[in-house]
């Protein structure tokens, strides 16, 4: 790419961009090495978009991520998660903003002395600072109406690179103002990138102004918990379908019902039930028997069968959004009037077949409870009949959104030992879970919705100042956290954490 010698460039891409070829280019590359404390390049940690055009951000200011046709699209960029998670990605993965420094050295922003980051306030406009000696490099991102948008303020000389092969066609944007990208071919220009900018940040806090606020006692940073998962929300949602990613990244761009059902339940809560209402009507519409995961044009994604927790959660949205007048009654329906079939499914975890609470609880079949109860009077293990399997998070799930009051003393003595055996950066989805000792932020945040709702506020406090410690610098809430460090290890921002987060606070502070 050519050099941008200027204080301010910006680089305005097209929602029309084709696909980027990014990634298994060399025979063994691999990733560049993190700074000190830091993730590795090229793990997304932030979310840009307002439910179109979506990007994420690796911790550097790196687009990691990219998709115009909505969070759940088709990805422009290849990042492959398997390349990911065994340290093998390339380094032109992605775009990239570059360094030119005094004595004649071309660095990325993961060789700085330091990179912060954080997102303007009220927005998903991010702003990544990089420290190279005295020289301070800001890159400002942005996607809002179709356009990525990336300015870098720099006394140095700056450039933007992308992997050799990108090609992006030709593309407008607002009124006329038109991008291309390629070899040696970005055009800048100063005058779209701040208005760019100034047009994402208006349009997220108009958007942010309209959700019910939190009662009058709660902490700044309940506050800012609450709008950074808002936003979140707003980011991975499809503002045209309803379909919801569970994350911005390679595998995890696709609707899972029960992740999406969280979100649309969030958003009714906070004062968006139109969004909510367009969340659940593309899950009715889904067919959500045929498989685990849907695209975001509703189609089935191949390899995983129906889990047997999502009839229940697409009904409690239902509810939630106004859809139907009941829980029971939507799944009802959704079930083709028959028992729901929640038996020798995949759970949440997504391994073997077999008969598990959260499946059972979601069902809200009476008799499954009563099973419950008499097989696990005192706490609630992760397979029915199996003692030995664990205790297991999804017992929280019992009080919310599924309610099961007689099971409410099992389920408090549940969440507490699980709190108990627990780290400073959250809990793990259950006793027997084989994925590590790393906390989960999504187990961690229902578990303080639920604490919450049976009155154990210091607990659900804990958890949620456990939630707090493992977000990032943003305010983002990874899937996974490295128990020692706190860095991210998975998916970050996860769209249903973040729902969840949302749902403790407003219990919290209503």
């Amino acid at each position: 790419m050519g050099w941008a010698r200027a204080s301010v460039g910006v680089v305005a891409i097209a929602a029309a961009a084709a696909l980027l070829l990014s990634g298994g280019q060399e025979a063994d590359p691999r990733t560049p090495p993190a700074l000190p404390g830091m993730p590795p390049p090229f793990l997304g940690v932030a979310v840009l978009g307002e439910g179109e055009l979506t990007a994420a951000v690796d911790a550097y200011g790196n687009v990691v991520d990219l998709r115009a046709s909505g969070p759940a699209g088709r990805a422009l960029i290849e990042n492959p998660a398997d390349r990911q998670a065994a340290g093998t990605v390339p380094g032109d993965t992605g775009i990239q903003v570059w360094v030119r420094l005094g004595d004649g050295s071309t660095l990325p922003m993961w060789r700085a002395d330091e990179v912060r980051q954080h997102y303007l306030p009220g927005t998903n406009v991010l702003q990544t600072v990089a420290r190279f000696g005295s020289e301070r490099v800001r890159i400002t991102e942005a996607a809002s109406d179709g356009v990525l948008v990336i300015a870098v303020h720099s006394s140095a000389a700056i450039e933007v690179r992308a992997n050799e092969e990108l090609d992006c066609e030709r593309g407008g944007f607002g009124r006329g103002v038109m991008a291309t990208c390629g070899v040696n071919r970005t055009h800048l220009f100063p005058v779209c990138g701040s208005k760019c900018v100034r047009i994402a940040a208006t349009s997220d806090r108009r958007w942010l102004r309209g959700s019910r606020p939190l009662g009058s006692g709660a902490p700044p940073w309940a506050r800012e918990m609450y709008e950074r998962s808002l936003l979140a929300l707003h980011a991975l949602t499809d503002r045209r379908t309803g379909a919801v990613a569970a994350g911005a990244r390679d595998g995890w761009a696709y609707v899972w019902p029960r992740d999406a059902a969280a979100v649309a339940i969030a958003l009714a809560a906070t004062g968006h039930p139109e969004e909510a209402e367009l969340i659940v009507r593309f899950l009715l519409g889904a067919g959500i028997e045929q498989a685990a995961r849907f695209n975001g044009d509703g189609s089935p994604v191949p390899g995983r069968a129906a889990q047997g927790d999502a009839i229940g959660w697409v009904a409690a949205a239902a509810q939630a959004a106004g859809v139907a007048g009941s829980a029971r009654q939507a799944a009802h329906i959704l079930a083709g009037g028959q028992p729901i079939p929640w038996r020798d499914r995949p759970d949440y975890w997504e391994q073997e077949p077999g008969d598990y609470l959260g499946n059972a609880l979601a069902s809200t079949d009476g008799t499954t409870t009563s099973l419950y109860r008499l097989e696990s009077s005192r706490r609630l293990v992760r397979r029915l009949g199996d003692p030995g399997s664990g205790l297991d998070a999804a017992a929280a799930w019992g009080v919310r959104p599924f309610p099961h009051p007689s099971l409410y003393p099992a389920i408090r003595r549940t969440l507490n030992a699980l709190v108990a055996a627990g780290g400073r950066f959250g809990i793990t989805p259950g006793e027997g879970w084989d994925g590590g000792g790393d906390p989960w932020s999504a187990p961690t945040a229902w578990s303080a919705w639920s604490l919450a709702a049976l009155g154990e506020r210091r607990q659900a406090l804990r958890l949620l100042q456990a939630l707090r410690r493992s977000a990032t610098p943003a305010g983002m809430l990874p899937e996974r956290i490295d128990a020692q460090t706190g860095v991210p290890r998975s998916t970050t921002p996860l769209a249903w954490s973040h729902a969840f987060a949302i749902l403790a606070l407003r219990e919290l502070w209503p």
